[in-house]
């Protein structure tokens, strides 16, 4: 059970992941959580960063897609509206279901995915029961709030114990 909560792969940041990355690992289709994995919640719209991010994706022929669990679409839909890319909401990690829909609207199977994310509970532990790639992040923007300062503290010994721990030392 343990083994589920740890992520293949851990970064400082998003723009770590690249084409290149990604092609080497057999990655087709790149899942990403929104919420504090591409931009901090405050954040409405993407930046500059993301949007050339996201194009680099795209031009190495690699999908993108993001796999949300907020139960509005309000947030998801204008944030992926400028940048072109498709979403699943609504997604219900740790389950299964909303991989397995972007996987199949996308014609992938589980080893030509992975996933993007900040949280052990969610994404950490959907994509291991998927059968996916996990490449975490740390939180973009920081914790917010007593609770995120806690979890993401409770997070670090299972970021430590992946495969591959890029972040940069300091």
């Amino acid at each position: 059970m343990l083994r589920l909560l740890c992520p293949q792969w851990v970064f400082d940041d998003y723009t770590a992941v690249t084409p290149e990355f990604l092609h080497a690992r057999g990655v087709k289709l790149l899942l990403s959580d929104l919420d504090f994995t591409l931009a901090p919640k405050s954040q409405s719209e993407p930046d500059e960063s993301l949007t050339r991010w996201i194009g680099a994706l795209k031009e190495a022929g690699i999908e993108f897609a993001i796999l949300s669990n907020n139960r509005s679409p309000v947030r998801v839909e204008k944030f992926c509206k400028p940048l072109k890319v498709g979403y699943v909401g609504h997604a219900g990690k740790p389950g299964t279901r909303g991989f397995h829909e972007a996987m199949a609207r996308y014609g992938v199977n589980a080893r030509e995915t992975a996933m993007l994310g900040d949280k052990l509970l969610t994404d950490t532990l959907g994509a291991r029961r998927s059968g996916v790639l996990m490449l975490m992040v740390e939180p973009r923007g920081g914790a917010v709030g007593a609770w995120n300062h806690v979890l993401h503290a409770l997070q670090q010994p299972f970021k430590a114990a992946s495969a591959h721990d890029e972040r940069k030392k300091h």
